[in-house]
């Protein structure tokens, strides 16, 4: 199990402790990894010394943006300042672990967090993808869950592009194949093209689990004796990217190096580790556990060290290797994956080893913890690292970056949609209806989610194209939760602040349409450089907007992300702060549907419609605009709207229900008929004439707070009733509608158009396999 010494005759030389006192000019390539020179400075000046070579790689990844938080962490903090005691009653674990967890009732708990792996699934579509699912999954099993799902959002570059096609096969198959493989239901996600994303696609991953409360487990190592111990995956050479020298520049004499800057998943290797860990929580083998994604064993040590406020003694040499050329510090910085780092009690060591034999899971112990406070690492009994694990793992810089007010955005808010002509013949209304529904952010997905499994487990209770992911954790009572991601980059790129806080609006409303209450947030915040003042501005006021907007609405984030760099050249990518809600429904069996089923219901409308076209697919589509204010949000109302949702879920008063966002009432009405086959017939004249909008805002508007709900008949008095009672606006604005004999279901908008479903069904569907080829079978 253990292997004496990874050592041969021509093994790497290390660079000792002693060698770097005793060597105290010796030049080091700390640019090159990534720091500046006051970083590498205040590293000599932490240590008393010249930094070892494993000790520079350790600081360079853990102090790199991606691990530090360097530039974000003044901001981050307003997640953790602005709550309230009602906000933490079911937090159990928030910010700072590798998950958050929420307390979702009889004794169950759902650990859920948003990641990014921007970069390297634009270098390698396939394998940055795949991995990023990997890795999300592990920091939900660090927890003490077990994963039930995934989700993904992406952003990729202009649908006709040429390189466009590379990045979505290679990121989609590598989803698809390693959530697939893991055998989780993929249930939810987004999809958009822009241009703006071209040279800088985003591909941010979901994972969520479900734990016993007693089960969970925190990433912290106390207890000195207590085994530090590697488990999973060996360790190679992959991953060694970002923020390292091996590019250019080598620690060892040997010259340059080359590894693969991206990290190789295996899928089937993850399932085993999964599996063992549920085996090793259920016999209480360990005292802490920690995965190992970004930073390796530099990560793991030091962070399980500093969060335990403990020592920990480590024998480098212990490891694992696939590679046994591997030098110290590339052993540090690898990023390999499939690995998970434990905290074992000597007395449950040989119960721990059987479990991982059992799996065939190959371990090693490394060393133990220790009580001095020094995260001390050795190679062949000479010592390579030691520092204190708190100046690495929490310590790090922290940048308080220029911010400046973009000197173009008041003239890109003054070219208001306002001014696009709108329509108001039936014939150009209905060519504009059909050219937004064919369009690629908002023609059928197909083409992406067949690729995904989304049934197994047998616990997917809603998935897609419903507005929000459900699964159930308790057979017997039937209590579930759901799950929605929402972003628009556009409206972000008018207004940051009011943009998140429409983020976090849609993503709490498509939760609150399947009958469930919004109960907690995590973010996956992208955006350009840091060293740019005018995205920095934009970063403050997201996180701003955000965390405004959880406090009024009283849910907490629980953690998440932040991913900077995102751009090419000096041109930025939108920002693009990707919120996530998970809201609880007590049995799943009363969810509620996207799309109505039977005909003769009626169709109502909650919520008021302005002339609110600025940053819309409309403005996008129709005109290729993008300029003005977004729409305007009132947390207060969707918050009542969430309450009203899950009283008439509560008392089965509505049959589907369905948010309105992008495409506004429009794009709702259609992907409502098309969901099941179902037609409608819709009068917009009250809509009209209440809210004094024409018919192009009635139909193509993106004001908030709005939901479409059908009604049985015989439920239409309770409704109002509901309705009323609680003060929401709600209009009556059509009927569901099954086709006449011979005749196919219809979409008609009286005095507008009338669209075949069948016709919907086809623009929509063709847009993805036109660009990208077939679409593969529905899985069964």
């Amino acid at each position: 199990m253990t292997p004496s010494s990874n050592a041969t005759a021509s093994r790497p030389a290390a660079d000792t402790v002693e060698n770097a006192v005793s060597t105290p000019e010796r030049e080091q390539p700390y640019a090159a990894l990534g720091l500046k020179p006051d970083e590498y400075d205040r590293i000599r000046e932490i240590l008393g010394r010249r930094p070892t070579s494993g000790e520079l790689a350790m600081y360079s990844v853990m102090w790199s943006e991606h691990c530090s938080y360097k530039s974000s962490k003044i901001y981050l903090r307003q997640f953790g300042e602005k709550v309230t005691d009602q906000m933490r009653e079911r937090l159990m674990v928030g910010m700072g672990q590798n998950a958050g967890v929420v307390d979702v009732g009889e004794g169950w708990a759902v650990t859920f967090k948003v990641e990014s792996h921007n970069h390297p699934s634009y270098i390698e579509p396939f394998q940055g993808a795949a991995t990023g699912v990997g890795g999300i999954v592990r920091d939900i099993i660090s927890m003490g869950a077990r994963p039930v799902a995934v989700m993904d959002q992406l952003r990729f570059g202009a649908i006709d592009h040429p390189d466009t096609a590379r990045v979505v096969h290679g990121v989609t198959s590598g989803i698809s194949f390693y959530g697939n493989c893991l055998g989780l239901p993929n249930i939810g996600g987004e999809t958009v093209f822009d241009a703006v994303y071209q040279g800088n696609p985003l591909v941010n991953a979901l994972a969520v689990g479900v734990l016993r409360h007693e089960d969970l487990k925190l990433a912290d190592a106390t207890g000195p004796g207590n085994k530090v111990v590697l488990f999973g995956a060996r360790t190679g050479g992959d991953g060694i990217g970002g923020a390292s020298i091996l590019a250019s520049d080598t620690f060892a004499d040997g010259g340059p190096t080359k590894r693969p800057a991206v990290q190789v998943g295996d899928p089937f290797a993850e399932k085993v580790l999964i599996e063992c860990c549920l085996e090793l929580y259920q016999g209480e083998l360990v005292e802490a556990i920690q995965d190992l994604g970004a930073a390796g064993i530099s990560c793991a040590t030091s962070e399980l060290a500093a969060n335990g406020g403990s020592g920990m003694r480590v024998d480098l040499e212990k490891v694992l290797l696939r590679d046994p050329t591997l030098t110290p510090e590339e052993i540090l910085m690898s990023e390999s994956q499939e690995r998970m780092m434990a905290i074992v009690a000597p007395e449950k060591l040989d119960a721990f080893l059987a479990v991982v034999g059992k799996w065939e899971v190959e371990t090693s112990v490394l060393g133990e913890v220790t009580g001095d406070g020094r995260l001390q690492i050795f190679w062949h009994g000479e010592q390579i690292v030691d520092v204190d694990p708190s100046t690495v793992a929490v310590d790090g810089p922290v940048y308080e970056r220029p911010v400046a007010y973009p000197t173009w955005i008041d003239a890109l808010r003054e070219d208001s949609a306002a001014a696009l002509p709108r329509p108001t013949d039936p014939e150009t209304l209905r060519e504009q209806f059909f050219s937004i529904l064919a369009s690629p952010n908002l023609a059928d997905t197909s083409w992406i989610t067949n690729q995904y499994d989304y049934y197994v487990l047998g616990n997917t209770a809603l998935s897609f194209p419903d507005d929000a992911g459900m699964i159930r954790v308790d057979e017997k009572s039937g209590l579930g939760f759901a799950i929605a991601t929402d972003c628009n980059g556009r409206f972000c790129q008018l207004d940051p602040a009011q943009g998140a806080k429409l983020a976090l609006a849609e993503a709490y409303r498509n939760v609150a349409v399947t009958g469930a209450t919004p109960t907690a947030v995590t973010d996956c915040l992208n955006f350009g450089s840091p060293e740019n003042p005018e995205v920095m501005w934009q970063f403050a006021q997201a996180v701003e907007g955000l965390s405004d907007g959880c406090l009024e609405l009283g849910i907490p984030v629980t953690g998440g992300n932040v991913s900077f760099y995102n751009q090419t050249g000096d041109t930025p990518i939108h920002p693009t702060p990707v919120v996530g809600v998970m809201g609880i429904i007590d049995d799943v069996a009363r969810r509620i549907p996207s799309g109505w089923q039977d005909a003769g219901e009626n169709l109502y409308l909650l919520g008021v419609t302005a002339n609110e076209l600025s940053g819309s697919a409309w403005a996008d589509v129709v005109h290729d605009h993008l300029g003005g204010r977004p729409p305007a949000v009132d947390l207060a109302a969707e918050k009542r709207l969430a309450q009203l949702l899950r009283a008439a879920g509560d008392q089965g008063l509505v049959s589907s229900a369905h948010d309105l966002s992008e495409g506004g009432l429009g794009q709702a009405l259609a992907e409502g008929v098309m969901r099941f086959g179902v037609g409608a017939r819709v009068w917009l004249t009250e809509i009209m004439e209440r809210d004094g909008v024409d018919a192009a805002s009635a139909l193509f508007s993106e004001s908030t707070g709005r939901v479409i709900v059908s009604v049985p008949r015989e439920e239409d008095v309770k409704f109002r009733g509901l309705c009323d009672g609680r003060g929401y606006p709600v209009l009556r604005i059509g009927v569901t509608d099954e086709a006449a004999d011979g005749d196919e279901a219809v979409l008609e908008v009286q005095g507008v158009f009338t669209a075949p479903v069948s016709e919907l069904r086809t623009r929509s569907r063709a847009t993805l396999p036109a660009a990208f080829g077939h679409t593969v079978a529905e899985p069964v």
